[in-house]
């Protein structure tokens, strides 16, 4: 039986407001988080994959040109990251059996880890494989195509709610430095 495939959700659609810039922009070795993201996540080679877009829409999205990727704008981003998510997971192709699921401001974020979750993932389609680091389950995650409906578009905290309720059917991938992410000027390299 063939692998079930993913699709990937890159979440790039926040404000920054408390870092004062756009985080998807920020260099590291001089590629842009956001473009970093995307080529990491390429790398599994996803059925899909998406970049989802709100503030600076313009901006990330040039950041992003020239890779496998869909910009795509997510209506009502300003809510919260549930609505991004949401307008990503119903985006994917229909072909996308669960979807990789991440964000651009992790720099420990690396390919290794993204496989690892995959590979955690495909152990049982039907559940999640999550990164676990600073005593939650969060994202990068894998989530299954039935989870996409349950996803609340108006939470803030994206698929964390639906990681920590559904616990029990969620493989954790440890990886602690997912923890260091770069919200706030004094986190900058």
């Amino acid at each position: 039986m063939p692998e079930p495939r993913h699709g990937v959700v890159l979440l790039a659609a926040g404000a920054s407001r408390r870092l004062g810039r756009p985080k998807q922009l920020v260099a590291i070795d001089g590629e842009p988080l956001v473009r970093r993201a995307a080529r990491l996540a390429l790398a599994t080679v996803p059925a899909d994959a998406v970049v989802v877009l709100g503030a600076d829409a313009t901006a990330v999205a040039a950041a992003v040109r020239g890779l496998a990727v869909r910009p795509l704008r997510a209506p009502g981003w300003e809510h919260g990251m549930g609505a991004s998510l949401r307008a990503g997971l119903d985006a994917l192709a229909p072909a996308c059996a669960g979807a990789l699921v991440l964000l651009c401001d992790q720099p420990a974020l690396d390919a290794a880890h993204l496989e690892a979750l995959l590979a955690a993932w495909r152990l049982d389609p039907a559940g999640a494989a999550a990164s676990a680091y600073a005593g939650v389950l969060g994202v990068p995650a894998v989530l299954p195509r039935a989870w996409f409906p349950h996803v609340d578009a108006g939470a803030d905290r994206g698929a964390r709610d639906l990681l920590r309720s559904r616990a029990a059917a969620v493989r954790a991938v440890p990886r602690a430095a997912l923890a260091d992410d770069l919200d706030t000027p004094d986190r900058l390299p």
